[in-house]
């Protein structure tokens, strides 16, 4: 395979053997350029927009996240052989970009910056960045404004000037951990020396984790962020609280709209189908985050066997596309199944996910246990999820002329990559119990 493009700005250049473009543009603006590949077989081309400004996380993150398969138990080399699952298993050349490392990295403070540094599962940071780098894919980190995390390693504040730490004193009541004093905010901050400690080992992604988010501890970080050089979307767990996101939604990347997700029908869809009064404020540089995707062996420190059923984790993807979220894997890479891959591959279904308006989907109709969510895309087209909440099959049926601007579409079923042809008046789909059908659809004078 040869790559090549057209039309990129000086400062810029690709690799011809791998694609991958690199170099730096100082000066804001938008460049459309043209991407090529050829081989044997053929050549094709699509249209791509370098877009420079002040603004990141244009579209929501692609990647894998470490937590929901491995847990507490997660080492440097599980993270490496995850990436390399990430190219080896094709996903890279469907955008999924980022490895993220969850809580449990930690050590203790040193180096130049009197930063955070990896601990005994976490050798040479540095070094792992490197090799993740080297393979075109990007590394996320994990941290929190707490002095203590919820896996109990180190936190970016601190109760004395030297920022020592040792493990905190947990005092068990009944079936839950109980704090004594671990998880608050300190009186002392290295959130500064924490971001220059990122931005030198390379990092991409910051999943920063305390509860409940505030403004001031997520401004301190966007502005330590900023000033390391580097640029490091800043995502925020868990469970926002719904006052505070009109302030942190100008700040924040991204930031979870609910606690945990599991791999249960009852915890997917009673986060997947409650996001629509988040829908105001996401949008292209910031996103509303339903939680990772639970699809394929997850076990949170023992892999296992996915407890959701196929057509519930066809829902789950069609779902989270419509909702703009980021989509971050949580499963055992090194054990992809094809069916899990087919789920994770589908460039239709991602398109959407990925759009560049950035729109969040909502619910437009809702009776009994059927769902109908719209979101409008950039093209002019329309995505459409029909979604079965019931315990039996259902007929469920979108009459275009219900939602005002709606008239005759050309219907394309997305999952099977199918043109279904014109519909007049309605489309109507049978979908198993907890399943769905995702369309995408144009009025007919545009296509």
């Amino acid at each position: 395979m040869e790559f090549s493009v057209d039309g990129l700005p000086a400062g810029l250049a690709v690799a011809a053997r791998t694609g991958l473009i690199s170099g730096s543009l100082k000066d804001p603006g938008t460049h459309v350029v043209t991407l090529r590949a050829k081989n044997v077989l053929g050549v094709h081309e699509k249209k791509f927009r370098i877009v420079v400004g002040e603004k990141i996380s244009l579209t929501p993150a692609l990647g894998w996240n470490s937590w929901n398969v491995w847990g507490p138990k997660v080492t440097a080399d599980k993270v490496l052989q995850s990436a390399k699952a990430m190219v080896a298993s094709g996903l890279i050349n469907h955008g999924w970009s980022y490895i993220n490392i969850d809580d449990a990295w930690q050590g203790k403070r040193g180096g130049e910056f009197q930063g955070i540094q990896g601990n005994e599962n976490f050798p040479d940071m540095k070094g792992l960045c490197d090799a993740i780098h080297a393979m075109g894919l990007k590394v996320g980190i994990y941290s929190t404004p707490w002095t203590t995390s919820y896996a109990t390693f180190i936190g970016s504040t601190s109760e004395n000037p030297e920022g020592t730490w040792s493990a905190p004193t947990i005092e068990r009541r009944g079936k839950l951990n109980r704090k004594i004093l671990p998880w608050h905010v300190g009186r002392y901050s290295f959130v500064k020396n924490d971001a220059q400690q990122w931005a030198e080992w390379g990092i991409d992604y910051l999943k920063y984790d305390w509860s409940p988010n505030e403004l001031s501890e997520t401004v301190e970080m966007e502005k330590a962020l900023r000033e390391s050089g580097r640029d490091i979307i800043l995502s925020l767990s868990n469970n926002m609280p719904y006052d505070n996101i009109p302030d942190i939604s100008k700040v924040a990347n991204s930031w979870r709209t609910t606690g945990d997700i599991r791999d249960t029908w009852v915890s997917l869809s009673r986060i997947g189908f409650s996001q629509d009064k988040w829908a105001p404020y996401g949008g292209p540089g910031h996103w509303n985050d339903p939680d990772m995707l639970v699809v394929g062996r997850v076990g949170w420190g023992d892999p296992r066997p996915n407890k959701l059923t196929p057509d519930e984790q066809y829902l789950h993807m069609t779902l989270w596309s419509l909702l703009a979220s980021p989509l971050l894997i949580g499963c055992d890479m090194e054990r992809l199944d094809e069916f899990t891959l087919n789920l994770l591959t589908n460039d239709e279904v991602l398109a959407v996910n990925q759009d560049p308006l950035g729109k969040q989907a909502v619910s437009i109709s809702a009776e009994g246990t059927i769902r109908i969510y719209h979101r409008p895309l950039e093209d002019g087209s329309r995505a459409v999820g029909l979604f079965n909440l019931g315990e039996q099959d259902s007929t469920v049926t979108v009459r275009w002329t219900s939602h005002n601007v709606w008239g005759p579409m050309l219907v394309r079923d997305l999952w099977r990559q199918k043109d279904l042809g014109r519909f007049d008046e309605e489309f109507k789909a049978t979908i198993p119990r907890h399943g769905a059908e995702f369309i995408r659809v144009w009025p007919t004078k545009t296509k």
